[in-house]
């Protein structure tokens, strides 16, 4: 991955991973039960970086390759899947939304909600971590829309002015959303929306609540999710469309994953 801060030429172009975390324009509040990891200073180009990647994995290659040919061949799957492999198990963590600080209301556009954040990550089961966590690897694609119209997934969800990031987040304003954490557990649409600080629960999202002439409609994959949408755990490639009012001409049931290179 390359080094340095994203600008907003790599946002607007749809690019991701970036090791340094992204910076905006303002400062939030100081954190209070969370504190934010200290800032990286050093950087480094992305040829350095693959290069000392490269040297680790043959090493690490050339002395499993002593231990026999079966713990060759799972390493190199853990290598090669990056940590996307399998279904992730188990159910998604019991959490109180309605009490969540700073939890936006209102009409879109929603922004990044930063300021209560580190209040909130606590009760989210979430953490600030310093860098990216890729040991867990997975991406699912959020379309919102209100009135047939789709409501922007804005950029840098859960990356707080380049001093930490949570493992859920965006990097770009396309609606990719991103699982990077250091284990495998389940993680689920509710803290996602937690983390981006705006209401989510079986009858509102936002500003908008569900009324006979106005219904509120989650769609996986293309079709009908009925449960509650905070209680959905995110696995790879995962289509997840939130509906307000009318809906729009056709819903979408997968994203351009290739494309995206993820």
């Amino acid at each position: 991955m390359s080094a340095g801060n994203a600008t907003r030429a790599d946002v607007a172009g749809g690019s991701y991973h970036p090791t340094a975390l992204a910076k905006k324009a303002r400062t939030p509040a100081p954190p209070r039960p969370v504190q934010a990891p200290k800032r990286r200073d050093g950087k480094r180009s992305t040829s350095a970086s693959a290069s000392a990647s490269d040297r680790q994995t043959r090493l690490l290659l050339y002395g499993l390759a002593a231990l026999g040919p079966i713990a060759l061949a799972i390493v190199l799957v853990v290598l090669l899947t990056g940590g996307k492999s399998g279904k992730v198990s188990g159910k998604a963590p019991k959490i109180d939304y309605a009490a969540l600080a700073g939890i936006q209301k209102g009409p879109a556009p929603w922004p990044p909600e930063y300021g209560s954040l580190p209040d909130r990550l606590g009760a989210l089961h979430l953490s600030a971590l310093s860098r990216e966590a890729l040991a867990f690897h997975i991406h699912q694609h959020l379309d919102i829309f209100v009135d047939g119209k789709k409501v922007t997934v804005p950029a840098l969800i859960g990356i707080d002015d380049g001093s930490f990031i949570t493992e859920l987040h965006t990097h770009d304003s396309t609606g990719l959303l991103h699982v990077e954490s250091p284990k495998k557990i389940p993680y689920s649409l509710g803290q996602f929306f937690g983390v981006w600080g705006v209401r989510l629960s079986p009858t509102c999202v936002g500003g908008y609540c569900a009324s006979p002439s106005k219904p509120l409609k989650m769609y996986l994959n293309g079709k009908r999710y009925r449960a509650n949408p905070n209680n959905l755990v995110l696995q790879n490639h995962q289509e997840i469309a939130v509906v307000y009012g009318k809906a729009p001409k056709k819903i979408p049931s997968t994203y351009g994953w290739k494309a995206a290179g993820v």
